[in-house]
């Protein structure tokens, strides 16, 4: 008798649990828009909460432009550009709508040439843009940050951002950093990572340049 109240009770849960699957709606993501965010530690929100960073505080404003915006941060203190071409495959198997690339810093801290800085980031728009042709590229500048910036690869470096940019025929931001940089207010104690009010200023940076673009790529949907 108790073995029959037992399997009695096991096949009712197991309808019940198969009954509620039936019932809840899987997420229909078809009509998800990606906002892939490829960068370094000033994306990433370093020794901040992620919900601190840049990216995070843009998500709502895209949110507002269509509820359909889906920002993915695939940004790691550290990187450079060829790390990002490592790591972007894993996030290329789901559609992007557009593609932010901050990248390039740590490459000229090492001293990496210019030209192979800017082969690497061609090389990650090129494999972002075989994915997923009506892509829109957001190429983030940044400068190097040394006193009285003359030297020829500080210019060279400064310089090939806004070049990458009109090559590709890609939104630029001129300077990430502007405003900020410089300022100890706005950046942690080490001098060179924005702070979560540093943050709040990088996003109104990315924010001028990504507003018309996030709007231009909700009216693609429009009927």
């Amino acid at each position: 008798m108790r073995e029959r109240v037992r399997q009695f009770l096991s096949a009712t849960m197991a309808a019940a649990i198969f009954l509620s699957a039936q019932a809840a709606p899987a997420r229909d993501t078809s009509g998800v828009k990606r906002v892939l965010v490829l960068g370094d530690s000033l994306s990433e929100g370093f020794r901040l909460n992620p919900r601190d960073a840049w990216p995070s505080l843009v998500a709502p404003r895209l949110r507002a432009v269509d509820p359909q915006f889906e920002v993915v941060n695939a940004s790691v203190s550290g990187s450079t550009t060829a790390g990002g071409l490592r790591r972007l495959p894993s996030y290329l198997n789901r559609p992007v709508a557009i593609f932010l690339l901050e990248l390039g810093i740590n490459d000229a801290f090492r001293g990496v040439s210019v030209a192979e800085i800017e082969e690497n980031l061609q090389t990650i728009i090129d494999k972002v843009r075989a994915k997923n042709s009506s892509a829109v590229i957001v190429v983030i500048g940044m400068q190097f940050p040394i006193e009285g910036a003359a030297d020829d690869y500080v210019v060279a470096f400064g310089k090939m951002f806004g070049e990458l940019a009109e090559r590709n025929h890609a939104a630029l931001v001129p300077y990430l950093l502007a405003g900020v940089g410089g300022d100890p207010t706005l950046n942690l104690d080490d001098r060179i990572h924005p702070n979560a009010a540093g943050h709040k200023a990088l996003a109104e940076n990315v924010w001028r340049v990504l507003e018309p673009v996030a709007r231009e790529v909700a009216a693609r949907a429009q009927p």
